[in-house]
């Protein structure tokens, strides 16, 4: 009798303990009982979870070894280098963060860690940039910002599923450290110009002297009939001409603006103000020159801080600059290579630090300067997109729309909703289009049965095999997750924070991502208000999850409101959601967005 009184007791304590919120998960705790059968969406998002990690393992399995190097002749250069190995597991981050299987995380961490090590063995022999390693201090020793975002973009995101690993969290500072003077090694920073004193830079240092196209290229390579080269070289002499014309690198350049990542990283782990410091110092200073140079960001800074400085005064000088137009070796053909829009990462860290629409204004000046210079030919609208000695020039259809997405996303102003027409996510948010989160989700599943199907049929050898080919095999497809589950912005290849309106966590387990079996669906969004439906495919256990304001909780929720219930406050950057059975439901949440300090740590670890 006394054992079975003691294991009622005992059942008892169980569900009396299930019944409290669960301690430092997230404040208000909703319960839903109330069952919904799996919509089509809700199936196809667990199947997306499953396809994608099963792929990843197979992509990693068949090209990185068990040290996590990627298998591939190693090189230095913009056309294929190091950052191109640890971008072959690009979304891998997201992946995991989305809720993916523990699985996912410990392979890109040891693709991570592999490349580190592999590239910091590799050693060029005739680019001086790079003789004792490519890497130095685990960082690129001096590149450009197009590419060393492109190596980041991993690491950029690391901090979503695993913020407490050790090793991130020295990186993090260490790597924000070399643009802020921290390393006597590394003065690529210039506090009275406040600029970053070259478009080459890293643990090195900035180089200050003119590049030159081996700088670019690296190491003569035989390339007939043993490598297919991204940017269609046929010989070493053509990837030389290549970037013949990349030579004018000295002084700042909006790419070096993807740079604030770093310091973003570094502050959203530890708080310390220098790091949010030195960000809207950098930031703002690109924002004075924009206002200075009539609307539109100059693409070269001289070292003496003025406009145009390295470049004979011409504001839209330098490498990747508004007139940085260049010819293509094998065909002779002129091809335009602007890359100042990539800079709006910049303003977008600004913007999630402090909500200052400034740093969104200052785009939308510059695409009216630019479209006021549009002409009509034959009844349509052409608008320019590079600048030269006799103004502007290489006009294409259309107007100017470079980070209407990312503006609008940020702002959620109905005036900048109009220049992202015809975008079908937005259409479906705005109740346009109730059939797009199928369409998407098996989209994505296609995806990666035909990355599955291209790596399979993939022959080349270790030896045979450039940083970059396998990226085109690479499995990994969360657009339609990024969009559905979190309302959040897919954001490729810049090194770039995550943007989204709705993060999960497991508090179950401890981790990032919803629990298995959850699928949840972003219905609608307005600039203060989030619809979101939750449903418990498992039809025998019951979940829990944790829903966060925010990638980082930068956003606050007010209130829930479920079908028919009472609106329930929540103040607070998260609530924990309890899923029977087969449970699902739909809420309506208020919120407030840009109002918190953001974090790294996840609920359970923050005051």
């Amino acid at each position: 009798m006394r054992g079975r009184l003691g294991r009622v007791v005992w059942g008892l304590a169980v569900c009396l303990l299930l019944a409290l919120p669960l301690r430092g998960a997230g404040g208000v705790t909703i319960r839903v009982a109330s069952p919904m059968t799996p919509p089509e969406w809700a199936l196809l998002e667990r199947e997306l979870f499953r396809a994608n990690t099963a792929a990843c393992e197979e992509f990693f399995a068949k090209y990185f070894d068990d040290n996590g190097y990627l298998e591939c002749v190693a090189r230095w250069g913009g056309d294929d280098g190091p950052d191109d190995a640890i971008e072959n597991c690009n979304d891998w981050p997201h992946l995991h963060a989305l809720g993916a299987p523990d699985k996912v995380l410990q392979m890109y961490k040891k693709a991570w860690e592999g490349h580190l090590r592999q590239f910091t063995e590799a050693r060029t022999k005739q680019v001086p940039l790079a003789v004792d390693g490519m890497y130095y201090k685990e960082f690129p020793v001096m590149f450009d910002w197009q590419h060393n975002a492109e190596g980041l973009s991993v690491f950029n995101l690391q901090g979503l599923s695993d913020p407490g690993d050790v090793k991130y969290g020295h990186r993090v500072r260490r790597f924000a450290g070399f643009y802020m003077n921290e390393d006597p090694g590394a003065p690529n920073y210039d506090p009275e110009q406040k600029i970053i004193r070259s478009l080459f830079n890293g643990s090195r240092g900035p180089l200050l002297r003119k590049a030159t196209a081996r700088d670019w290229a690296g190491d003569p390579i035989e390339v007939e009939s043993r490598f297919k080269l991204g940017h269609g070289e046929r010989s070493y002499d053509e990837m030389l001409a290549h970037f013949q014309e990349y030579t004018d690198i000295v002084g700042d350049h909006p790419l070096n603006l993807l740079a604030t990542s770093l310091a973003l990283n570094a502050y959203m782990l530890t708080h310390e103000e220098k790091y949010q410091r030195w960000l809207l110092e950098y930031v703002d200073a690109w924002a004075g020159r924009m206002e200075a140079n009539g609307g539109v960001i100059p693409s070269n800074i001289g070292l003496d801080g003025r406009i145009g400085g390295a470049s004979d005064g011409k504001w839209y000088g330098g490498t990747y600059g508004w007139a940085f137009t260049v010819r293509v070796p094998q065909t002779g053909l002129m091809d335009h290579r602007n890359r100042v829009h990539w800079s709006f990462v910049g303003f977008m860290n600004a913007y999630l630090l402090t909500g200052n629409d400034r740093y969104l204004d200052l785009w939308r000046k510059q695409a009216d300067v630019i479209n006021a210079m549009g002409k009509t030919v034959e009844g349509k609208l052409l608008t320019p997109r590079m600048y030269g000695d006799d103004g502007w020039y290489a006009f294409e259809p259309g107007p100017y729309r470079f980070n209407a997405l990312e503006i609008y996303y940020l702002s959620m102003k109905p005036a900048d909703r109009a220049a992202t027409a015809g975008d079908p996510w937005l259409k479906y948010l705005d109740g346009g289009d109730s059939g797009y989160p199928v369409r998407a989700l098996r989209g994505d599943l296609a995806r990666i049965r035909q990355r599955v199907e291209g790596m399979r049929l993939d022959s080349t050898s270790p030896d045979t095999r450039l940083a970059d080919d396998p990226m085109e095999y690479n499995p990994a497809s969360v657009t339609a997750l990024i969009q559905l589950m979190q309302g959040g912005l897919h954001i490729t290849r810049r090194g770039s924070a995550l943007h989204c309106r709705l993060r999960y966590f497991d508090p179950i387990a401890r981790r990032a991502g919803v629990p298995e079996d959850v699928a949840a669906l972003v219905e609608a969004m307005t600039g203060d208000s989030v619809t979101l439906t939750l449903v418990n495919t498992s039809q025998v256990a019951a979940r829990t999850l944790v829903v966060q304001a925010g990638a980082y909780a930068e956003h606050q929720f007010l209130s829930v409101s479920e079908p028919g219930d009472t609106e329930t406050p929540i103040k607070d950057s998260q609530f924990t959601v309890r899923l029977a059975p087969g449970g699902g439901t739909r809420l309506k949440i208020a919120m407030n967005r840009f109002v918190n300090r953001p974090t790294l740590l996840a609920p359970w670890d923050r005051p």
